[in-house]
């Protein structure tokens, strides 16, 4: 892979989904998402309309999630989520597989689950993420949904919501990679803490990479490749909607 600023930063979701994330700070989120220039931030759902705002005019899509974190809503739900989800300015979606069904081998009704999800958001020129929570699986499940997510034409497989028992592991993306037709993609994520963990992802082929430590990890980077860190947006106050500085 060729080394450069943005090989990186085009592939990072930022995800903004702590549970104790204040309004506040996700405005801040969404601006360092703008300042860095990544691919998308993955904001809670109540803020996309907020996100979608604060980021029209950036290089940066606004995503976020369903079926968070879990994946038990009945699908009915999910398609509703992933249609106000859309309405509010989401183009990109991470939706959780039903865990409990996966395990249970009630295919049918997982690749309906999905395949619900795929076609609210494929109507609507938007992406799905699918996310499996590998911690909890066996390699035959993993493989399986694999196929499931190709059959109904999901945009990417994820490893993890980062909520799990564990995160991104380089066995699971191999796996997920090898079973997983083009032009299905792969994203990492959960336990990336550093620069060099997100660039051993990047580099076994993961096109996304879902990362809370965005400014420290292209900090990291930039200082690597020997260029100057990014001038940080100030801080806005709650409520408001002050454009973020576009340019990284």
């Amino acid at each position: 892979m060729n080394l450069t600023y943005d090989a990186i930063a085009r592939r990072i979701d930022h995800s903004l989904l702590a549970p104790t994330m204040t309004t506040a700070e996700l405005e801040d989120g969404c601006r360092l998402a703008a300042d860095y220039g990544v691919a998308s931030v993955c904001i809670k759902p109540f803020a996309v309309s907020l996100a979608a705002k604060l980021l029209a005019g950036t290089v940066v899509n606004v995503g976020t999630t369903i079926g968070f974190p879990h994946g038990g809503h009945a699908s009915s739900l999910k398609v509703l989520e992933s249609r106000q989800a859309i309405a509010d300015g989401a183009t990109e979606l991470d939706m959780v597989v039903n865990i409990g069904q996966v395990i249970g081998g009630e295919w049918a009704a997982v690749s309906d689950d999905i395949a619900g999800v795929v076609a609210v958001a494929h109507a609507h020129s938007a992406i799905v993420k699918v996310i499996f929570e590998n911690c909890y699986l066996n390699d035959e499940q993993k493989a399986r949904l694999c196929a499931i997510c190709a059959a109904v034409k999901a945009d990417y497989v994820k490893t993890s919501t980062g909520y799990g028992t564990g995160g991104a592991t380089r066995e699971d993306i191999l796996l997920m990679l090898r079973e997983s037709p083009s032009p299905v993609k792969v994203k990492a994520a959960g336990g990336m803490r550093d620069l060099d963990s997100a660039l051993a992802f990047a580099e076994l082929g993961c096109e996304r990479l879902g990362l809370s430590k965005t400014a420290d990890i292209l900090d990291a980077l930039l200082d690597r490749l020997g260029e100057p860190k990014r001038t940080r947006s100030p801080v806005v106050s709650r409520g408001t909607t002050a454009p973020v500085n576009s340019s990284y």
